[in-house]
């Protein structure tokens, strides 16, 4: 390629630099891919069964005259067609435009690289499958199914704030990912929401959350006469509300903080009161007894409320009744609902492939699991022992 000299002044190199500057591209880098591609177009046209021959384009960068040459060791020769001009412009304007589109997009990654940790609002454009796509500014976010918040619907043109979660090499190339169900976007909430949080005089030290349907968030004041939880939620609750509003009424649980690992689990677990809790530091476990009339509590709709204990404590937690029966165990690392019952690994893919994946399910298709093959009577057990804790529906009761 020929040496890019300025001042520059013929109508060429005039349009190449205001490209390249307007794009922040450098007009060499433009230069050479055109190059590239008028070899490309001349192999096109006149193939080379050997493909043998050594070809080089050249792009005159004052006047846009392209050349092709076959070379031999350090000689040249033009062999440049008649009429290979024509060709090597369409050629050129393709090349500049794709450039352009790679130099925006690339513009577009860098800005949102810098944007990663943050949360946006933007709005549904489009659907691709089940992924949502949105308008964030310069850019568009790509909502993969399991970025949503469950139990959301989305519609085209609503507005939706979301967390800038990472930028993923995936099949179109680099993209932007946001999430609705990341822990990350209830913290920059009420980061946006809670100045206390913001200047960090009030600390969220601890957060679990089932996307859509439930977080709990642990606080911690790092000044003194700062009420960490009154804080967050607010005169008459409208700090709290305003994120909750943001999530689609999500339920949230603000509590405090304690090194104290039985005090945390203690508050971890309510509403439940009047538990005793034996902790186990050495196993990170603990085994919580409840009343009976707080066990349901403690254990929550669909062993919500343990589980989320679990995941913000750091405890594998064990509820047991008054009587010593042991009802539930979460270690915070469930994937689904029925990974607190202790299944065998082939009892539990088998209700997974059918998408059992809830009490409520379990409940419903009981009769059904129990005539299905591969479930041993040792599950059962299992899935009937934590049944009995669930609450009685009124269609279960007989009249």
């Amino acid at each position: 390629m020929a040496a890019l000299n300025n001042p520059i002044r013929t109508d060429f190199a005039l349009a190449l630099n205001a490209i390249a500057g307007d794009r922040k591209i450098e007009p060499t880098v433009v230069l050479s891919a055109i190059e590239e591609a008028i070899v490309a177009a001349y192999r096109k046209d006149h193939p080379d069964p050997s493909e043998e021959v050594i070809l080089l384009g050249q792009i005159d960068p004052l006047t846009g005259e392209a050349k092709i040459y076959e070379m031999d060791g350090e000689k040249k020769t033009d062999i440049t067609p008649a009429g290979f001009g024509r060709i090597a412009a369409q050629t050129a304007k393709q090349v500049i435009l794709q450039k352009v589109r790679e130099a925006e997009k690339s513009a577009i990654i860098s800005e949102f690289t810098q944007k990663i940790d943050t949360i946006i609002t933007g709005m549904i454009v489009r659907f691709d499958g089940k992924n949502v796509i949105l308008d964030i500014g310069r850019g568009q976010g790509f909502m993969p199914p399991e970025e949503q918040m469950r139990g959301e619907f989305y519609r085209m043109n609503n507005r939706l704030t979301v967390y800038i979660k990472e930028i993923r090499e995936t099949l179109r190339g680099q993209t932007i990912i946001v999430s609705r169900s990341a822990k990350e976007l209830v913290v920059k909430l009420f980061e946006r929401e809670v100045p206390e949080v913001a200047s960090q005089a009030v600390e969220i030290k601890a957060i679990a959350r089932e996307g859509g349907i439930r977080t709990k968030l642990a606080v911690f004041s790092t000044h003194s006469g700062v009420d960490p939880v009154g804080s967050c939620v607010g005169q008459k609750g409208i700090r709290v509300q305003e994120v909750i509003k943001e999530l689609n009424n999500e339920k949230i649980d603000i509590l405090p903080y304690s090194e104290d690992p039985k005090v945390f689990i203690a508050s971890a677990l309510a509403p439940a009161e009047s538990l005793n809790i034996e902790i186990d530091e050495e196993r990170k476990s603990a085994v919580v007894t409840a009343p009976d009339d707080q066990l349901s509590l403690a254990i929550g709709r669909g062993g919500q409320n343990v589980r989320l204990a679990a995941k913000l404590t750091g405890y594998k937690i064990t509820i047991k009744s008054l009587s010593g029966q042991q009802a539930t165990v979460a270690t915070g690392e469930e994937e689904y609902e029925i990974d607190q019952i202790g299944l065998s690994k082939d009892t539990r893919d088998l209700l997974v492939e059918k998408t059992w994946t809830t009490f409520e399910a379990l409940r419903d298709h009981l009769e059904e699991i129990k005539t299905m093959g591969g479930v041993s009577e040792e599950s059962i057990v299992k899935i009937e022992n934590a049944l009995s804790f669930l609450p009685v529906r009124k269609q279960d009761v007989s009249v």
